[in-house]
């Protein structure tokens, strides 16, 4: 059961990738439990109030992450880069060090909020003990980073952990597929599209719940060392998502499977596109995340998808 500390001296959160999705949500909940927090991007931040505050740093400056990062207790690295598997290979090693270094150098707690490319194809469920078996460059830089940051923790130099999502849903910037080729086509009456096979099982985390378990991971240092992953509802199949999604928005569930050589194709024209069939494989096979030990430990339940579309329908597309 999840307690929360009392008496405590001010706190400072210090989120390094301000601005992103995830960061945006772990900053909206830190504000609302009156914690001060710190944003640290190239771009100035939107949110303000007494206690926040914002930092400019390139995180592959190491003297302005180190800036960024003093006096902080508790240091999230919420950053995503350019989706390019080049500028992941150059970038994603220095960034990692750069962000051990500064919280070796102030001694605050470090969490990383991760994906899930280093576990490569997996059957069955993805659990926080899945071997890293990468069949893609991304998950090749992710494994890397990943065993770079916890050889750290086992030395005991540094005090940190990993926090792994699915993929997402509920971002304002609609940089899921799931925003973008569902929920914001059947928000409009279209048809929607899906990439892959819809007979196989998705797991998607909901945007709020990964910004609350970055939120209880910082509030607990018992939780550190270790790897966890977000709380998550149990998968469904794509049509499954697809009839549910259609329902809250009181349309039909129409839709268009994207297979692999479509998106090839599609590549051609859009280096985002291009770059992100490696990860084909994850849309073929069942994709199932599982989040039992960080929904024990913490005594918390993910959204369900149903309540999550709900909420969306209302606020990101209303």
């Amino acid at each position: 059961m999840f307690v929360s500390y009392k008496n405590r001296k001010t706190m400072i959160h210090t989120i390094f990738g301000a601005g992103g999705p995830v960061a945006n949500a772990l900053t909206r909940k830190l504000i609302i439990e009156n914690e001060t927090v710190r944003l640290v991007s190239r771009r100035p931040s939107t949110f303000t109030g007494n206690n926040v505050s914002w930092q400019k740093a390139d995180l592959l400056n190491y003297a302005e992450v180190l800036q960024a990062a003093k006096g902080s207790d508790v240091i999230y690295m919420c950053a995503g880069l350019v989706y390019n598997k080049a500028i992941w290979q150059q970038q994603w090693p220095v960034i990692m060090q750069n962000m051990i270094n500064a919280a070796k150098e102030t001694n605050a707690r470090f969490i990383f909020f991760d994906n899930v490319y280093m576990y490569g194809l997996v059957k069955g469920p993805m659990l926080e003990s899945t071997p890293y078996n990468p069949v893609s460059v991304k998950g090749e830089v992710r494994a890397k980073i990943a065993i770079q940051l916890m050889d750290e923790v086992k030395q005991g130099n540094i005090q940190a952990s990993i926090i792994r999502g699915a993929d997402f849903y509920g971002a304002e910037g609609m940089n899921s597929f799931f925003d973008s080729m569902v929920l914001a086509k059947y928000a409009k009456g279209e048809r929607a599209q899906w990439i892959g096979k819809p007979k196989t099982l998705h797991s998607f985390s909901y945007i709020p719940d990964c910004g609350n378990a970055l939120y209880l991971l910082g509030q607990k240092p018992e939780s550190d060392n270790q790897i966890w992953h977000v709380p998550t509802a149990v998968p469904l199949t794509g049509i499954q998502f697809m009839e549910l999604a259609a329902d809250v928005f009181n349309t039909k569930p129409s839709y268009m499977a994207i297979n692999k050589l479509m998106l090839q194709l599609f590549g051609l024209f859009n280096p985002l596109v291009k770059d992100s069939v490696e990860m084909y494989y994850q849309y073929e096979h069942d994709y199932n995340f599982n989040s039992d030990k960080f929904e024990k430990y913490f005594n918390v339940k993910p959204t369900a998808y149903r309540d999550g579309f709900v909420e969306l329908s209302q606020t990101l597309f209303k």
